[in-house]
């Protein structure tokens, strides 16, 4: 179980979530900050801002907060935007008592740990401290949330010395994490959202895990962690059509870059928009395919075989969904999946891509609207494709 009383190293004080014995007094500044009143009444209109204020500074621990707070913003989120949340595997794959790396593909910035937190509360499990982008926390009372909120903070954006040694402070911290503080912890497979669903480990990522113990071998180094990879599946990813404009701005200029208000965008759209249904699936952990791995065999080959072993537990790990069968029919244009839906169910899929193209905020010609629509067929596929090579 979590040790919360367990003192963290001065070098982690800078990323590391908010202790509990400072919990009390973060979120007692936090309150006053004007910032975070405006966000409460767009994100919780329903709620007076006195009213949270006052649980807010009731709670002293930061489980607290995600048992009173982020749980039940969590089920008013599933209960406007879901068909369903469900999952599989945890109480199959999971032991309770043993802390996990989950390593999960990355399809939203704020939900796909959330959801992963809420699921294990919900199952009686303690959530686990999760890994959050630097780029994200535009702000310091941003910062000190997602911190109150079990986030650690990933450096983004640094020289090639500073990240070398940024990678080595994250890695050891998870490490800590996990081996001192018995603390499960969530990190994507790579930086950034996947954006087409042709999701693949970064083996930058698997490298800088290893730095954590650099006294052990690769793979005793990720044994450590207990890495346990999840499969996030979506029947509808509400912000597809801002991934599709995405590839179309760089395919119009490859150096255009987004703006932190599109990062803003999308969160709030992953947030209001609908998304179907939603399935976690829990895989077993790793460390009996790393024993596998040839003790001779090059760290570059190992560091990749490592990443494929995580890319295809994850991919078989995928629950499919009519949307996928149809995309994949649609773009590959045959039949081979035609008894998974009907008709109408295809014209239906072809007329919400079309209508999710017309939320775009700019002007599109002809060839804008096939690009996109393209792009989005791939982002429903991929899921399919990559399960079926999985299963050869």
């Amino acid at each position: 179980m979590m040790n919360d009383n367990v003192i963290t190293p001065a070098e982690f004080l800078d990323i590391c979530p908010i202790a509990d014995k400072d919990f009390h007094n973060a979120m007692s500044l936090l309150v006053e900050e004007p910032s975070l009143q405006r966000v409460v009444a767009m994100a919780l209109p329903q709620y007076k801002y006195s009213e949270l204020k006052y649980v807010l500074l009731s709670l002293n621990s930061k489980d607290e907060f995600q048992a009173r707070v982020m749980r039940p913003y969590i089920e008013g989120v599933l209960a406007r935007t879901h068909q369903a949340l469900t999952s599989s595997g945890l109480e199959e794959h999971i032991d309770p008592d043993v802390p996990n790396m989950f390593i999960t593909n990355h399809r939203d910035i704020i939900l796909d740990a959330g959801q992963l937190g809420y699921l294990l509360i919900k199952s009686g499990r303690p959530s686990c401290e999760i890994a959050v982008g630097s780029n994200l926390l535009i702000y310091d009372w941003i910062n000190k949330l997602v911190r109150l909120n079990k986030g650690f903070v990933v450096k983004r954006n640094l020289g090639r010395i500073q990240t070398l040694q940024s990678a080595i402070q994250l890695s050891s911290y998870m490490h800590f994490a996990i081996k001192q503080k018995h603390e499960s912890v969530w990190i994507a497979q790579r930086e950034g959202r996947c954006k087409d669903s042709n999701d693949r480990t970064q083996d930058s990522l698997v490298r800088m895990l290893t730095y954590g113990n650099r006294e052990k071998s690769a793979v005793e180094s990720l044994k450590e962690l207990n890495i346990a990879p999840v499969a996030i599946s979506y029947e509808y990813d509400p912000t597809d059509y801002l991934k599709a404009k995405e590839f179309l701005m760089k395919d119009k200029n490859p150096n255009w870059k987004k703006s932190p208000s599109d990062d803003l965008m999308s969160m709030k759209t992953a947030l209001i928009g609908h998304k179907g249904h939603i399935h976690y699936t829990f895989m077993p952990c790793i460390n009996d395919e790393l024993d596998k791995i040839p003790d001779d065999l090059d760290k570059l080959l190992t560091i990749t075989r490592i990443c494929r072993i995580i890319d295809h537990s994850i991919h078989l790990g995928y629950k499919i969904f009519k949307t996928n069968y149809i995309a994949h029919d649609i773009l590959f244009d045959d039949q081979e999946f035609a008894d998974k839906y009907t008709p109408e169910e295809k014209d239906a899929f072809k007329q919400y891509l079309s209508d999710q193209i017309a939320k775009v905020d700019i002007k599109l010609s002809d060839y804008d609207r096939h690009y996109m629509f393209h792009k989005m067929l791939q982002m429903y596929s991929n899921p399919l494709t990559n399960q079926l090579e999985a299963l050869k």
